[in-house]
């Protein structure tokens, strides 16, 4: 394509979805249906980090959310300025079409965050995991559902709503040849509150029998882990039960031995315990941690200046070029949560951190670690970074972090995508008093 056609062409795509803005905007749903058939994509943004359904917010277009939420607009993009489409829709009083978008949202109606790997839908019915028998039972009913992981506990997943993904899920006679081989199976939990109602296990798969699996599902694949594109597109409820899924078998691939005397062990509990073998072992007397699948705590957290008017972002090595994100460390023990966010940030930036507040947390399920998020309150300003530990850190105004929200950082500068914490923790500091 020449240089000419190539301007004739964005020059078109640009007045197509400047149309694709006016008529979410005006209410046009015809319209709107017509321009998501050709060159406008629905999460297209203007200059100013606007999308359409934002437009549609403003204005109280309903009918127009509608459509445009169902072809899969992310409700949660923010503009150059911090906004979500609730945002804009709250301040507008549109009361209709706030109500609607919180049902799309992650923002919380209480003010309180939920995260990504956090909303899992199940009743643990944790009480009817030392039933082996009910457990058996339920495993057999046809009601039941299995989520299936391969031997390297890659998830068997398949299309879901939008463009999300969710788990292929199978029944215990399609499993049959598999757990004739005793695998290792988690029971993961009820759809309610009653003991009558469905169950959900996951299973583990032996090797060589992943081909059999997705024989029930063509359109179903095992996803990669590494990189983790495919385990963060899944439905939120979805996304849940992965982390306990994947967080248990991990757990029982692990720690196959006592940690206490090194006998072999056997599962229990639904696969919420291991039992040391050795009757002698001190592990059979008193409740022993080292018994049950181990959760990892670690603190991310935003550091705000102690004017409020600008936060502390770092990057490590590792990190995808130009990303910046919140400060995170690992809890030690004996330290609570407020001295852990304390001395994790003077350790990795020579910033003295003051008061601390919790916000939300996270799952995070590689393998099991806790994300306790928190705001940090600092009482200086001086960076003297760990190179160990960080690349570069450096103050951000509300100004450059709305810019790197909306994808607009005139640096290429970036945060964490939506399904990360950290990004949430920001979001939350950069709309305190966002202007609209």
């Amino acid at each position: 394509m020449t240089s000419t056609a190539a301007e004739k062409a964005n020059n078109m795509t640009q007045q197509l979805t400047d149309r694709f803005f006016d008529s979410a905007a005006t209410g046009n749903v015809q319209e709107i249906k017509s321009l998501m058939g050709g060159a406008v994509e629905v999460n297209s943004k203007n200059e100013r980090g606007w999308t359409a359904l934002m437009f549609a917010a403003r204005n109280g277009q309903l009918p127009v959310m509608e459509v445009l939420i169902e072809k899969g607009c992310d409700v949660n993009i923010m503009n150059a300025s911090g906004q979500t489409a609730l945002d804009i829709a709250s301040f507008w009083n549109h009361t209709d079409c706030a109500t609607f978008l919180q049902k799309h949202s992650t923002q919380s109606p209480y003010d309180q965050a939920v995260n990504y790997y956090s909303q899992n839908p199940l009743y643990r019915a944790s009480d009817l995991r030392k039933d082996s028998a009910w457990l058996e039972a339920a495993m057999k009913k046809e009601a039941t559902k299995f989520i299936v992981f391969s031997k390297d506990f890659r998830p068997l997943l398949m299309a879901g709503e939008g463009k999300k993904l969710k788990f292929a899920t199978l029944t215990y006679s399609q499993l049959a040849h598999c757990l004739a081989k005793k695998p290792e199976v988690v029971f993961l939990g009820l759809e309610t509150w009653d003991p009558h109602s469905s169950a959900w296990f996951a299973v583990k798969i032996p090797e060589g029998d992943e081909d059999a699996c997705k024989e029930h599902h063509s359109e179903g694949y095992f996803a990669e882990l590494f990189p983790r594109r495919d385990v963060m597109m899944m439905e939120d409820t979805q996304a849940g039960l992965f982390a306990e899924a994947h967080s248990v078998l991990v757990w029982l691939d692990r720690y196959r031995f006592c940690p206490t005397c090194g006998s072999s062990t056997t599962i229990a509990e639904g696969g919420y315990k291991r039992v040391c073998n050795d009757k002698e072992c001190r592990s059979h007397n008193g409740v022993h941690n080292t018994c049950y699948p181990r959760v990892d705590p670690s603190l991310i957290m935003l550091v705000v200046s102690p004017d409020n008017k600008r936060c502390l972002l770092g990057r490590q090595k590792r990190f995808p070029p130009k990303m910046y994100s919140c400060l995170a460390g690992f809890m030690e023990p004996g330290e609570c949560i407020e001295d852990t966010c304390r001395r994790e940030v003077q350790e990795e930036s020579g910033v003295k951190v003051g008061r601390v507040d919790y916000h939300s947390s996270q799952p995070w399920p590689f393998p099991a670690t806790l994300m306790l998020g928190c705001i940090a309150h600092a009482r200086t300003e001086d960076v003297k970074i760990d190179p160990e530990e960080l690349e570069d850190a450096r103050w951000f105004t509300r100004a450059e972090v709305a810019q790197m929200l909306a994808g607009q950082h005139p640096d290429g500068l970036f945060l964490p995508p939506p399904q990360a914490i950290a990004r949430q923790l920001v979001m939350s500091w950069v709309t305190r008093t966002a202007n609209l």
